[in-house]
C-alpha cells in the first residue's frame, strides 16, 4: 500500500508511475486525495471540538468551587451537546478512515524509474543469458514422457486423488525432489539466510500484509470456515514474521528463506503451457526473503538477482534474465527480475524464479519499520525471490540432460541425489 504522503506530495509521478503499470483506474488517485483532505478535515473539527470539551469541563468545576452553579449548569448543557456532536465526528473519521484504505488497497506500488514500458511480456527486456542449450538430436522426449518412462512422476495418480494439477512423484522422482529442496535451501542457508518452517495456511491479515489480497484472491485456495488461505508461496507468512515490528537499523538486512508447497489455483489456465510439470496446482518452492534498508535495498535486489544466477549455473542450464515491463509485472512490485531456463524438448523458455523489490508497498501494509540514527521511526523495503521453484526446474533438468544410457543428474546434485544419473 503506497503511504498517503507520497500521493499528497508526487500526484503526478504516481499518474506517470500508474500509466507504465497499465492501470486505468487513474481516477481512484483523486478520490483517494479527496477522501484524505476530507477525513483531516473532520479530524481537525474533532480534535477541536474534544479540546473545547476538555476546557469546559475544568471551567465547570472552577464555577461549582466559585458557587456560580447557574452558570456551571448552561455549560454542562453545551458540553453534553458538544459530546454527541463529537462522537458524530469521530464516526464521521473512522467511516473517512475505512473508505480511504479501501481506495489506497485498490492502488498498485508505483514501477522504478528503470522499468520499461510495455504491455505484454514481449516487451520485457532481456538483461543477459547464460549457459549453453543443449544439442539433444531427434529423439528426445518431452518431461511428461520421460517422467513415465523412468515411472519419476504419476499425474493420472494425482488426478485420481485430487485432480489436475496435482502430481505424484514417485521413487526416484520423488528422490529428486527432494534432492533439489535440500540442495536449494543449504545455498541459501551458506549465503547467510536463516531457515524458516512456516505454516501453509495463513489468516486474511498476512494475506493483506503481502498484497495477495484483495488484488490475487481469486488465485489463493480459501479454507471458508476458519476464514484461512493456502499459501500461493512462502514469501506471505515469510514476511509477515516481522509484521508490527520496529527493528534496530543495525538488524537490517534480515534474511530468511524457507521450502514449502505453494497452492494456486491458476484459474483459466490450459493448454499446452500447461502440460505435465509446465503449470500445477501444487507445488514446491525455496523461496528467499529480505528486508532491507530503504536505501540499500536496489543494491540488495542485485546481490540477490546475482544468487539466484549461480544457484541456475551450478545447475548447468542455459538461462535468460528479464527486466520486467510495467504491463507484466505484479500489483505489489516495484521493479521484478524473471528467470527463465530454455527447455531443449518443448523448445520454449519457462519461468523458474521472480525476484523482486517492493520497496515500502508490503512494509506500509504491515507496519515493518526500524528506527534510524536519530531515533526516527521508518519503513522498511522488502525483497524475495525464487531460489528456485522446482517443477519447472525439475522439467528442465530432465530433459536437458537425457541421453540414450539415462538422465544425468548435476553434479552439484549428485551428493544429495546419491547417483550421478537416473536410469
Amino acid at each position: 500500500m503506497l503511504p498517503i504522503q507520497l500521493l499528497r506530495q508526487n500526484k503526478e509521478l504516481i499518474l506517470e508511475g500508474l500509466k507504465k503499470k497499465n492501470f486505468k483506474e487513474t481516477e481512484l488517485v483523486d478520490r483517494i486525495l479527496e477522501l484524505d483532505e476530507r477525513r483531516r478535515h473532520v479530524q481537525a473539527e474533532s480534535d477541536n471540538l474534544a479540546a473545547s470539551i476538555n476546557s469546559a469541563s475544568k471551567s465547570i468545576g472552577q464555577m461549582m468551587a466559585k458557587g456560580q452553579k447557574e452558570e456551571a449548569e448552561q455549560l454542562k448543557a453545551q458540553v453534553s451537546a458538544n459530546k454527541e456532536q463529537s462522537k458524530s465526528l469521530l464516526e464521521q473519521v473512522d467511516a473517512l478512515d475505512a473508505e480511504l484504505k479501501d481506495s489506497l488497497l485498490r492502488l498498485p506500488n508505483m514501477p522504478h524509474s528503470s522499468v520499461p514500458a510495455g504491455k505484454t511480456p514481449e516487451e520485457n527486456e532481456v538483461v543477459r543469458m547464460g549457459g549453453t542449450n543443449p544439442n539433444l538430436g531427434a529423439n528426445n522426449l518431452p518431461h511428461w514422457e520421460l517422467t513415465a518412462k523412468y515411472k519419476l512422476i504419476d499425474f493420472e495418480l494425482g488426478n485420481k486423488i485430487t485432480g489436475s494439477g496435482f502430481p505424484v512423484y514417485t521413487g526416484q522422482g520423488a528422490k529428486l525432489q527432494r534432492a533439489l529442496i535440500s540442495y536449494f535451501l543449504n545455498y541459501n542457508i551458506d549465503a547467510g539466510y536463516t531457515e524458516y518452517c512456516p505454516p501453509y495456511m495463513v489468516n486474511e491479515a498476512t494475506a493483506y500484509g503481502t498484497g495477495q489480497l484483495p488484488d490475487k484472491e481469486g488465485q489463493m485456495y480459501h479454507v471458508t470456515e476458519d476464514k484461512f488461505y493456502l499459501i500461493p508461496t512462502a514469501e506471505v507468512p515469510v514476511t509477515n514474521i516481522y509484521r508490527d515490528t520496529i527493528l534496530t537499523e543495525q538488524e537490517l538486512p534480515v534474511k530468511m528463506t524457507a521450502y514449502t508447497p505453494c497452492f494456486r489455483r491458476e484459474a483459466g489456465s490450459y493448454g499446452k503451457d500447461v502440460r505435465g510439470l509446465n503449470r500445477l496446482h501444487q507445488f514446491d518452492k525455496v523461496e528467499v526473503v529480505q528486508i532491507a534498508h530503504p536505501d540499500k535495498s536496489y543494491d540488495t535486489l542485485e546481490e540477490m538477482v546475482a544468487h539466484v544466477e549461480k544457484l541456475i549455473q551450478s545447475l548447468g542450464l542455459h538461462y535468460r534474465i528479464l527486466r520486467l515491463c510495467g504491463g507484466d509485472m505484479s500489483f505489489t512490485s516495484a521493479l521484478t527480475y524473471d528467470f527463465e531456463i530454455y527447455s531443449a524438448a518443448q523448445e520454449r523458455w519457462l519461468e523458474v524464479s521472480s525476484v523482486s523489490n517492493f520497496e515500502v508497498f508490503q512494509a506500509n501494509r504491515m507496519k515493518i519499520r526500524y528506527k534510524d540514527g536519530s531515533g526516527k521511526t521508518q519503513l522498511v523495503h522488502t525483497l524475495n525471490g525464487s531460489s528456485l521453484a522446482l517443477p519447472r526446474i525439475m522439467a528442465c533438468l530432465l530433459e536437458n540432460n537425457q541421453t540414450a544410457e539415462g538422465i544425468n543428474i548435476p553434479e552439484a546434485l549428485q551428493p544429495y541425489f546419491g547417483k550421478k544419473q537416473i536410469n
